[in-house]
């Protein structure tokens, strides 16, 4: 018998109904009523949506209505970023800037009030409870060093759980790293993939007591199953994966126990599958790209915000018998794809699931051309371990029918710095 998310009682009182009574219909009410509430805050407030939703209609009559509403997307963040704001600048408690790589132009910032802010250590609370209780330490690996941080948030958070948070950091010795969990007998984990795979694929790992933890939560990046799996068998806790992105308040959604995709924060956020192409709405079931509206933003609400991920809404029931959506585990994005313009296209995620299952693979890096793909493998003293990554990858069909030749090069395995990996073009300038 699979466990209830706990998301589901948590939006149920958001909603103002009990557990049990809690149905997609309710839940549509709520939104419209919160997307109504939202779209008056950005007309009166933020000259940035004043101007982009002149001439609309004021209300929604359903969440269809939205459809008819113009999107929101990364430079219109990155070069009007104050004018989405809906309050004055002293009641913003944090601000977050994020360097994208292979853009121009301005970085993104986000802004945050306190009560924003408050919203996603709510989120972190309900969302940890799935695989943390009373008393378990949660060592932390995530940026945390400044008031407002994802790890400070989750730090805040797990208390509310009677659970402890360790804030730690990114991982950059892993000796030191395991040191610590085993020093303060943690129960639990949060980290990157890549950088939680350091910590179990080593030298130095393997050579330690293993440490005995309920679960992992690895999040920011995609999640292979190669990862899940070499973790689990190490450290014999149950992996499981969280959604978000900065411009979400960080935090989207998170699997249950069921771990059969993300159960989504539907009280704070409405989701869209849009045709990357188009923009048009695609059936449920159908891939395309993510698109959020906040409901419940104060300081800078986000309207239709492209994500660029792409993704599905799964249908179907959870196994734990929720009435809330799934949607599946995102895999790329869609200007992260090699080519844009064929339907035999290559990820980093395909990557992914053909390099890290080889052993010792720690992390790498690839790079594509119209001809060459170049690959750059970290990896744990692992002889001949070129000639099979290069068979494996070789093996994958859109590098074949695109007749890309492959190269691999095999260095020393380091921990992997932070950041979510992706294809790159030659110069190292990431595809999207």
């Amino acid at each position: 018998m699979i466990e209830l998310t706990p998301l589901h009682p948590w939006i149920a009182q958001k909603t103002a109904c009990a557990p049990e009574a809690l149905t997609r219909a309710v839940i549509a009410a709520y939104q419209l009523d919160k997307l109504n509430e939202t779209l008056a805050l950005c007309r009166a407030r933020s000259p940035f949506y004043r101007q982009k939703l002149a001439g609309l209609p004021e209300k929604l009559s359903s969440l269809a209505d939205l459809q008819t509403l113009p999107f929101t997307t990364a430079d219109d963040v990155r070069e009007r970023p104050l004018s989405l704001l809906c309050v004055s600048q002293s009641e913003i408690a944090r601000v977050v800037t994020l360097d994208t790589s292979g853009t121009s132009g301005p970085p993104k910032r986000l802004y945050f009030t306190t009560a924003d802010q408050e919203l996603t250590r709510d989120f972190f609370h309900v969302g940890m409870s799935t695989f943390t209780g009373a008393g378990d330490r949660v060592l932390i690996l995530l940026p945390g060093e400044r008031p407002g941080s994802v790890g400070d948030l989750l730090a805040q958070a797990l208390p509310r759980l009677e659970a402890t948070g360790v804030p730690h950091g990114l991982v950059a010795n892993v000796a030191q790293t395991l040191d610590v969990l085993h020093r303060e007998q943690a129960a639990g984990v949060v980290g990157m993939p890549v950088q939680v795979l350091a910590l179990v694929r080593t030298a130095v790992a393997q050579q330690m007591p293993r440490p005995h933890l309920k679960s992992i939560l690895l999040t920011t990046d995609h999640v292979p199953a190669a990862i899940v799996q070499a973790v689990e068998d190490a450290w014999g806790g149950t992996v499981y994966n969280h959604y978000g992105m900065t411009e979400m308040g960080l935090g989207g959604g998170v699997q249950c126990a069921a771990r059969t995709g993300y159960h989504l924060r539907e009280a704070d956020l409405f989701f869209e599958i849009v045709d990357p192409g188009t923009g048009e709405p695609v059936p449920d079931g159908a891939y395309g790209e993510l698109v959020f509206t906040t409901l419940t933003r104060q300081g800078m609400p986000l309207i239709r915000y492209r994500t660029g991920d792409i993704s599905r809404f799964l249908l179907g029931a959870c196994a734990c018998d929720t009435v809330l959506r799934r949607l599946e585990t995102v895999r790329y994005r869609w200007h992260g794809r090699f080519p844009h313009t064929s339907a035999n296209f290559l990820t980093m995620a395909d990557l992914d699931d053909t390099i890290f299952p080889l052993p010792g693979v720690l992390d790498f890096a690839a790079s594509v051309s119209a001809t060459q793909l170049q690959v750059t493998v970290q990896a744990e003293g692992v002889g001949g371990l070129a000639t099979a990554v290069t068979e494996t990858i070789m093996n994958l069909p859109a590098v074949r029918q695109l007749g890309l030749v492959v190269s691999v090069q095999v260095q020393p395995g380091r921990v992997s710095p932070p950041g979510k990996r992706k294809l790159a073009s030659p110069d190292g300038t990431a595809l999207g």
